[in-house]
């Protein structure tokens, strides 16, 4: 297939009243190397025409030797970083490309901006570096790109690491200085865990506005389309102890979409403390992520700790104007999972943050059961109240920090590790608090409450931990038949709160 026949593809070939793409084959051969006008407008405009006229499959066409690599041999595909985007210029950030194959088959299209114009990032097989006896494509061949990486100096000023990559679907990961990549982000969620099967928008093109010296973020745009709805996402990347990007995202649906995914994380939960049942590992353990942190409209937190279920499970924690929620990593030593290769505890915590009125509905939670750490099987997400109807145009703002920890550092006391044994018929919970409002507590007048949906509570402790300056709450669950309970607990002086809200769910 060669670039002339492809141009654009077939679906943004349908794109023509914006002036971005061309219109006709003859207008796009004598533009193929000419820039285009962009400004703030620009993708938004094509997602709104896009969105207007029927969808068109993604172009996932590749010659049989890429199309069936392996992992291992996808990996020989290295990008060669002398040709990295602004390699040499004296900005804080480059771009390296990333090579189609593998499970990445979805064609990509990368612009570059430069004072309000887009140029189109040519293919070149001499881009890459095919390593270890894999023989290099066709170069007449049309292939573009599967996505890219962002480099910057966040970890010290002479090197630039590795912050964020965009590649598959609408995924993309960050992350802060000192770790390594773990939960990941995606532009939309539709029909997650539905049924009928999910429905993964693609992010089709990127447009990465050249970058200046002393300025210590990127902008990028991006163009999301798939069956059900187009969008336009503006990223502002800022790299720092904590990476924060601020997300700008307008969606227009081609159908009404009542089981839209916002804000959606992507993360892996394989056993832990509490969810050891079948492990035989030498890791305490396996997890990008062990809890689902989320404060709510009216200010309540709540910690919900993370599990690897027998069936698949979905949990919604319903509110209006979210203040914010986010995969959680809390563990942060080394010996919390004993790991010298995977190291867990340098994970990123990774916070959503809504900016403006998000209105009615809800955080889901889903939890997918999985044999191997490999497959990420936790998804979250908000889910608004009302579908998103067809023909309209909305708008979300928020902002994804990943780091050690979210933004605020409330003064309540704060949950770490959930501990469970025992047996079917009895099982006991120990729960540890930490914090500085409550570590130097006296003891007179504190308690614990917990509660359950069905079953039985009982033998309900509150005491001091000292090896963690913190306290401790123990309580025995016993179900009396019951297959699913919803449990709560909180640390209480009189009725006021201490810490956040502790909410599990237990199955058998």
């Amino acid at each position: 297939m060669r670039r002339r026949d492809v141009l654009l593809g077939a679906a943004i070939l349908a794109v023509t009243g914006s002036g971005i793409w061309p219109a006709t084959r003859e207008d796009a051969e004598a533009q193929a190397d000419k820039p285009t006008r962009f400004d703030a407008q620009t993708v938004r405009q094509l997602a709104r025409e896009l969105a207007a006229r029927p969808y068109a499959n993604p172009d996932r066409q590749l010659p049989k030797e890429l199309n069936d690599l392996s992992y291992d041999q996808y990996r020989n595909i290295r990008f060669n970083p002398d040709r990295a985007l602004w390699r040499g210029q004296g900005t804080p950030f480059e771009a390296q490309l990333l090579h189609r194959g593998f499970l990445f088959r979805d064609k990509v299209e990368i612009y570059t901006v430069t004072q309000g114009e887009a140029r189109r990032v040519e293919y070149a097989p001499g881009l890459f570096r095919f390593e270890h006896g894999l023989q290099p494509p066709d170069p007449k061949l049309d292939l573009d790109f599967s996505g890219f990486r962002l480099h910057s100096p966040i970890n010290r000023p002479d090197y630039l690491d590795e912050v964020a990559v965009f590649q598959g679907a609408s995924y993309f990961r960050a992350l802060g200085k000192e770790q390594v990549y773990g939960t990941s982000a995606r532009g939309l969620a539709i029909k997650t865990a539905d049924a009928g099967g999910e429905e993964f928008p693609i992010f089709k093109a990127f447009w990465i506005e050249e970058p200046r010296a002393g300025v210590d973020s990127i902008v990028v745009h991006a163009l999301l389309d798939s069956p059900s709805c187009a969008a336009a996402h503006r990223f502002t990347i800022r790299p720092g102890t904590s990476t924060v990007m601020t997300v700008e995202m307008t969606l227009y649906p081609r159908t009404d979409v009542d089981k839209a995914g916002l804000a959606s994380l992507t993360s892996m939960f394989m056993f832990g403390p509490n969810d050891r049942d079948g492990i035989d590992d030498f890791r305490p353990m396996v997890c990008d992520a062990d809890g689902l942190a989320i404060v709510t409209g009216t200010g309540e937190r709540l910690w919900r700790p993370l599990s690897n279920p027998k069936r698949l499970q979905i949990s919604s924690f319903e509110s209006t104007n979210i203040r914010g929620f986010g995969l959680m990593q809390r563990q942060r030593s080394f010996f919390d999972y004993q790991d010298l290769e995977a190291r867990y505890e340098r994970r990123p915590s990774v916070w959503v943050e809504p900016i403006g009125d998000w209105g009615e509905g809800a955080v889901h939670l889903v939890e997918i059961p999985t044999p191997e750490e490999v497959h990420d099987n936790i998804v979250t997400y908000w889910r608004p109240k009302e579908p998103l109807r067809k023909g309209r145009e909305y708008y979300y703002t928020y902002r994804l920090h990943w780091g050690w920890d979210s933004p605020d550092r409330p003064e309540l006391g704060r949950f770490g590790l959930t501990r469970v044994g025992g047996n079917a018929e009895r099982r006991q919970f120990v729960l540890d608090l930490v914090g500085d409002s409550i570590k130097n507590l006296p003891p007179e007048g504190l308690s614990a409450r917990v509660t359950a949906g069905t079953g039985t509570i009982s033998n309900v402790v509150l005491q001091r931990h000292p090896d963690i300056e913190g306290w401790r709450i123990a309580f025995t669950f016993e179900p009396k038949g019951a297959d699913l309970a919803e449990l709560r607990a909180e640390m209480l002086r009189g009725e006021e709160k201490l810490a956040e809200s502790w909410v599990y769910r237990w199955t058998a």
